[in-house]
């Protein structure tokens, strides 16, 4: 990510028996996943009641056991932090607390509502039997959702095995979304229910399929900056707003929900000192494709230029753009399928707002250019657009000022105004 993230991530969970192999497994898949440039994060879930992460005696241990609630540990390159809650917290909640990742790897966590890998191992006694109730449930037609072992035992009228029992509990269920596993029938089972299956040693087969259908697509942010605007008087990218130029404000907020940011601009050489200012997030700054201006010409630009399929376009004189509402957005494309995500009021759509999936809609803003409209949503009947109501909007940024234009001297006063009054130096 480019700044920190207000973008979700998407996670798994490897689960499996005791001595199953799922931190052979996370391990492994880290390590692939990570070589292939993605960002990974993981979670390990620790069954047993009480670990410690420091040394007793040192310093943070110290803090903690004086009574600290919360302690932080830092280090140049590392930070850490331990708190004390009441009962055990949520994987949901802990991944909330983990954007901005390609994927989160969770290890353990079998009912956390994720979707799950899940691991049988033939040297583990445990797993043989799973993988034997998995296949007589397989074979007998019976659902994901039902309790594999009392239905299979029910149907071949069998009493329990001497032993220890099959936990119904540690059973693949509909969460189940790939099976990794050294034990033929496994295979076979997960083959009639339709589940992708992977031998335990093929990672890339299993990194594959967490790419193909996991992990987050990337996202291209751009601005519109243009040039010149008579209603302002001068570019609207270099205007002062708040004691900087507003372009180096639109970089700040939009870089959170990105992976890759551009800037469109007739004046590339009046704004390099964004690369300057912001060295980390390799900016590139973008002519128009196109010689003729309008707001079709400029999401053209955006579409053509972007690295990623998905792309966000945001007005650089949109004071109070929102990187979550952009995050939303995006989540909202990247789930549905749509071509566009496109915010929408009582007052129609607000298409420099949203995200677009260039490979759906860079043909149609082609062919209505040849056609010589200029209107930003001249296409939009030609491709899926899902609008994304104000209610919507709301839940993502409860302000709802993200769509303000500053289009004059007197617009640009009463946006710094609002921003001084209400403390919105800093977004995050």
């Amino acid at each position: 990510m480019l700044a920190e993230s207000v973008v979700p991530s998407p996670a798994v969970a490897v689960v499996g028996r005791h001595n199953s192999g799922k931190t052979t497994i996370v391990e492994g898949a880290v390590a692939e996943l990570t070589s292939r440039g993605l960002d990974v994060g993981t979670v390990k879930h620790h069954g047993h009641v009480g670990f410690d992460i420091d040394v007793p005696g040192k310093d943070s241990w110290r803090h903690r056991h004086a009574g600290a609630t919360e302690t932080w540990i830092s280090a140049p390159g590392q930070v850490a932090m331990i708190a004390t809650i009441a009962g055990e917290a949520e994987c949901a909640q802990i991944v909330r607390h983990m954007p901005g990742h390609d994927v989160v790897i969770v290890e353990g966590y079998r009912k956390s509502g994720l979707p799950t890998i899940e691991v049988m191992r033939a040297a583990n006694p445990h797993d043989a039997q799973v993988a034997e109730t998995f296949f007589r449930a397989a074979c007998d037609g019976l659902p994901l959702t039902c309790d594999f072992v009392q239905a299979t035992r029910a149907s071949h009228r069998e009493a329990p095995k001497p032993g220890a029992p099959v936990d119904p509990g540690k059973m693949p269920t509909e969460a189940t979304v790939a099976v990794m596993t050294d034990i033929p029938i496994a295979h076979e089972a997960a083959a009639r229910y339709g589940i992708p299956s992977f031998d335990l040693s093929d990672t890339q087969g299993l990194c594959d399929f967490i790419v193909r259908t996991i992990a987050r697509p990337r996202l291209t942010a751009v601005i519109q900056a243009g040039g010149e605007s008579r209603r302002m008087g001068c570019s609207k990218a270099t205007v002062p707003f708040m004691g900087r130029p507003l372009i180096q404000r639109l970089v700040e907020r939009v870089s959170h929900a990105a992976d890759e940011l551009v800037v469109t601009t007739n004046e590339p050489e009046n704004l390099g000192f964004l690369r300057e200012a912001y060295p980390q997030m390799h900016i590139r700054l973008v002519r128009d494709e196109l010689d003729r201006r309008g707001a079709l010409p400029g999401i053209y630009t955006a579409l053509k230029n972007a690295t990623y399929d998905a792309v966000a376009v945001v007005a650089c004189d949109m004071v109070f753009a929102s990187p979550r509402l952009v995050a939303a957005e995006f989540q909202e494309l990247w789930h549905t399928g749509a071509a566009a995500v496109v915010p929408a009021n009582r007052n129609g759509y607000e298409p420099f707002h949203a995200v677009y999936r260039a490979s759906a809609c860079l043909p149609a803003v082609e062919a209505r250019l040849r056609e010589g409209d200029q209107r930003a949503q001249a296409f939009f009947d030609d491709v899926e657009v899902r609008a994304f109501p104000q209610s919507r909007v709301l839940m993502a940024e409860p302000g709802g000022r993200c769509f303000i234009n500053a289009n004059t001297p007197e617009d640009l006063a009463y946006t710094e105004k609002l921003a001084r009054d209400e403390g919105d130096e800093l977004i995050l």
